[in-house]
């Protein structure tokens, strides 16, 4: 019987990398895909790929449309839910709607005990939804903290990890290429990485302990870190140690995405992450094995999204010849134009997420439809370069969702009858104008195409030929464990055995 089901989530480790770098790993990453169930090009089947719709998906079973959690920008943040010994701004599950694993195993056997940890507060949060657990995140004066809406003082262990001030001791450490130059095949003279700064190896943290703990959050390291609290949780809160309970921990490392953002998939600086993330994590499971034993873990591993290249770069890896920037502000200055004309303030609406209202009164007001303004703003992008399409939602609504992957992405996305009126699709790998670091959010394979592994007893090893949703994962543990979810799931359990 296994007592610790272990979700880890790489932020933006895209199934390219699994693909370009697998054959070079040997650590922890390595070990899952070569002894557990293995589907490469897992999707995530919606349309704003980032971080907090993804990891709200992971273990709910569900996707956006049903979470509430439909981009970072409308996640966790909150000044209602205040942080313990830190200024940073406040974080909770308060936008979250239904269930998650942690959810259907309390009510199976009460006494589960759950730990989620992540540098971010939305990988920490999210996972296990609105469950009331510890959860911890990493703020800007280097410690792991939580918000008062999970407790109202830190526990001993996370005092005295904190209290060891490791990352403070990483200033004026320099990362360098952990191999030797002739195992990377990316050059290292973009100047699009990193705004043109600090783009060349060695990238050195700065000797002040005080800003070093605050910069070491965007270096490989920060995912040591936040494995190294995760084991001493497993072991502070006895997590796995009975046998007849099972206990859940939730692991987001989040410094692929960091580097990701700032050099690019294409860089040497992501391959190197690639590497050291894959022997973290084989640190990490051969502690947690050594404490627990075989046979009595599941391992999950999977992440919230992709990524692309910079639009300016002809990438060896990505087909993106055509990509362009495409600049917005036209459509916006038409959609103004449009409302001032019929008498709705401008103030009513903002570009979050696409056009979205946010005064409906003062459309109402004003005897005008949301969408009629909506349609100018939409008309305007189709006649850019590089727009692929924009949308009504409610034209999304009458689309062929088994053949058209984009309307139906944004389906899972938004609510037809939500404040996001319209939505618009760049062509693949394509960039809005003021963007200036590597990103992803788009609904193309590149951003929604990631890894899903599921090793452990039960589970046996090898790649999967058929198709898979980062929603199935939360079933089809549901089913490794013999509890039942306790909503309707828009995943489905998928085999693991042959």
């Amino acid at each position: 019987m296994a007592t610790l089901v272990v979700l880890i989530t790489i932020d933006q480790f895209a199934s390219d990398y699994l693909v370009r770098y697998g054959g070079d790993l040997d650590g922890g990453i390595a070990r899952l895909r070569r002894e557990g169930a293995v589907w490469v090009r897992a999707q995530h089947d919606h349309a704003i790929t980032e971080t907090a719709p993804g990891h709200a998906s992971t273990l709910s079973g569900r996707f956006p449309v049903s979470t509430g959690i439909a981009s970072n920008s409308q996640g966790v943040n909150t000044p209602d839910a205040p942080l313990i010994g830190s200024d940073d701004i406040g974080a909770s599950p308060f936008r979250f709607q239904g269930t998650t694993l942690v959810d259907w195993m309390r009510a199976a056997d009460p006494a589960t005990r759950v730990l989620s940890v992540s540098r971010k507060d939305r990988g920490a949060i999210l996972p296990i939804g609105r469950s009331r657990s510890e959860v911890y995140w990493y703020v800007s004066n280097g410690a792991f903290t939580t918000s008062r809406y999970y407790r109202d003082t830190l526990p001993d262990w996370v005092s005295a990890f904190n209290a060891r001030r490791l990352p403070h001791s990483y200033a004026g450490t320099s990362w360098t290429p952990l191999l030797p130059a002739d195992r990377y095949a990316e050059p290292d003279t973009n100047r699009l990485e990193a705004t043109g700064n600090d783009y060349l190896f060695p990238h050195v943290i700065t000797s002040d302990p005080v800003v070093a703990a605050r910069a070491v959050r965007d270096f490989p390291w920060m995912d040591s870190l936040t494995l190294a609290f995760a084991l001493e949780g497993v072991r502070s809160m006895g997590l796995g140690a009975d046998a007849g309970r099972t206990d859940l921990l939730a692991v987001s490392v989040s410094s692929t995405d960091a580097v990701g953002h700032r050099y690019g998939p294409d860089s040497k600086e992501i391959h190197d992450q690639v590497r050291r993330v894959d022997r973290y994590i084989g640190e990490f499971l051969d502690a947690l094995i050594a404490v627990r034993g075989n046979g009595r873990v599941i391992v999950a591993l999977t992440a919230d999204h992709g990524i692309a290249p910079f639009p300016e770069l002809r990438s060896p890896y990505y087909d993106n010849g055509d990509a362009q920037r495409v600049d917005q502000r036209n459509a916006w200055r038409a959609a103004y134009a449009a409302m001032r004309a019929a008498g709705v303030d401008t103030a009513a609406v903002d570009n979050d997420d696409g056009f979205r209202v946010i005064d409906a009164e003062a459309f109402r007001r004003a005897d005008v439809a949301p969408d009629a303004i909506a349609e100018v703003w939409a008309r305007e992008l189709r006649r850019l370069n590089g727009v692929m399409r924009a949308d009504l939602m409610r034209d999304l609504a009458t689309a062929d969702t088994v053949r058209d992957d984009i309307a139906r992405r944004w389906l899972h996305m938004l609510p037809v009858d939500g404040p996001v009126r319209a939505v618009v699709t760049l062509e693949r790998y394509g960039y809005w104008q003021s963007t200036n670091y590597a990103t992803h959010g788009s609904p193309h394979d590149n951003d929604t195409q990631v890894p899903l592994i599921i090793w452990g007893p039960g589970v046996t090893a090898g790649d999967r030929a058929g198709p898979a949703r980062v929603v199935d994962l939360a079933p089809t543990l549901a089913g490794l464990l013999g509890i039942r979810p306790l909503e309707p799931l828009d995943g489905q359990p998928l085999s693991v055995r042959p």
